[in-house]
This record gives structure tokens, sequence and C-alpha cells, in this order.
């Protein structure tokens, strides 16, 4: 892990969170560059608990939501955030958005990316963001796409996070990262999110239950907790 780079896009400002923290927490603390792009706040469609609240406003909901998934960033250890403010529900996927991850992916030169998985039954946010994120990240391989000053990047490996409605969506697990080491970081980050706090428990209990399949699948008894993505590509190695 150390002195890999790390590109995570994520549709609204808590999913890297549940999906990844513990995974980005633990690249972090051995020497990887993570860099984080939350694409919007999830104003419109993720932040339901907060509109309960008398005389809520929509730019108070995106300052909460900003103060939320920076707090939570801090507390996994991130160094490079970016907010990209863009409107969701449904998110805008023109072309100046997949020029723009193209460039964030170009500037970067990330190693392993980390998005949102090709099929979420409830959420086309998500849907829509790993389509930009997969096109752009051809578009940043390929010598004809010209961006003067961000040279060419080389293969990378894309991983997809694993959805909330995991068996109604399809999604078949390709890699368990094991976060043992870095679940208190990971309870720490979803502990600062109060617009969806009904999502806590749900990915306390699914890292336990995704360390268990990582301890059958390995052997290793030392995997207590961890969290599981889908390969976009088939993995490639010198040797099984």
């Amino acid at each position: 892990m150390e002195g890999k780079k790390m590109l995570v896009f994520s549709a609204h400002a808590a999913d890297f969170v549940w999906r990844a923290g513990g995974t980005i927490a633990k690249y972090i603390n051995h020497g990887a560059d993570v860099t984080i792009v939350v694409m919007s706040y999830g104003v419109r469609g993720e932040s339901n608990d907060l509109w309960k609240g008398a005389n809520q406003t929509a730019d108070n909901v995106k300052a909460i939501r900003h103060e939320e998934s920076f707090n939570a960033s801090q507390k996994l250890g991130v160094k490079n955030i970016e907010f990209w403010d863009l409107e969701d529900y449904p998110i805008n996927t023109g072309r100046d958005v997949l020029d723009r991850i193209t460039q964030k992916i170009r500037a970067v030169q990330p190693d392993i990316i980390l998005t949102h998985d090709a099929k979420d039954v409830i959420n086309p946010d998500h849907d829509a963001v790993r389509q930009l994120v997969f096109q752009a990240s051809i578009m940043s391989n390929s010598a004809g796409v010209q961006i003067p000053g961000l040279p060419v990047t080389k293969q990378m490996m894309i991983f997809g996070f694993e959805p909330h409605q995991t068996e109604l969506s399809d999604f078949k697990p390709g890699t368990f990262i094991d976060i043992t080491e870095s679940y208190d970081a990971k309870i720490a980050a979803m502990n600062c999110f109060k617009a969806q706090n009904h999502l806590i428990e749900y990915y306390t209990q699914r890292a336990f239950l995704r360390g268990n399949h990582a301890r059958r699948l390995s052997g290793v008894k030392d995997y207590k907790y961890a969290e599981c993505f889908s390969n976009f590509f088939p993995r490639v190695a010198p040797e099984f």
C-alpha cells in the first residue's frame, strides 16, 4: 500500500464512508496517497432526516452535509478531499462533468479508483457516477484525448462499492479487504452523519458479516471486519 495513489469518487457526501471508509483509512495508515471527490452533498435525496426540521433550507442542509462529510474524512485520516457541489437526484451527467472527472484522473495518476458499482436498484445517482467514472478512466488512458499539461494515465485498477441493497442490486463480490485495524476509524467516521443515522448500525453489521466471509475464504482467523468491492476488470498477477 505504501506509495500507492487511490482516487475515490463518491456520488454523495457519505457514500465513501459507508462503503469504503475502512479501506480508505487502512491505505492511508500504510502510506498511500488518497484523494476523495464528493460529487454532490445529497441535499435532495440523501438528507431526509435534516428536512424534518422546521423552516429548513437547501443552503443549511448543504452546510450540515459539508461539515459531516469533512469531519468524517478527518476521522479516516484523509488530507485531500474535494466537494464539487453538483445537484443530486438526478446528478449531472453532462459532458462538462465527464471532462472534469477525466482531468482529475489525469491529475492524480491513480493506481486504484474506488467508485460505485454497475447497478444500484434504489439509487440511480450511483449508477450515473459509476458510468461517468468508467468512461472518464478510458478517456484518461487514451493518448488521443489531449489535455494540455496533464499526461495520459496507465491502466489503473477500478473497484466498485458494495451497494446498500446488495442482493437486490445483483452485486457480485470480487475483492474483500480486511479492515480490522481501521474498523474503529470507520465507526468514528460513520458517527459523524446525523443526516443518515439509520445507516450506522446497518454498515456496522455489514463490516462484521464481510469479516466472516473474509475469514472463511482466506483461512485467516484474525480478519474480524471487512469491506468488499466488485472488480471492474479481472485481476492480473504473476502467479496465483
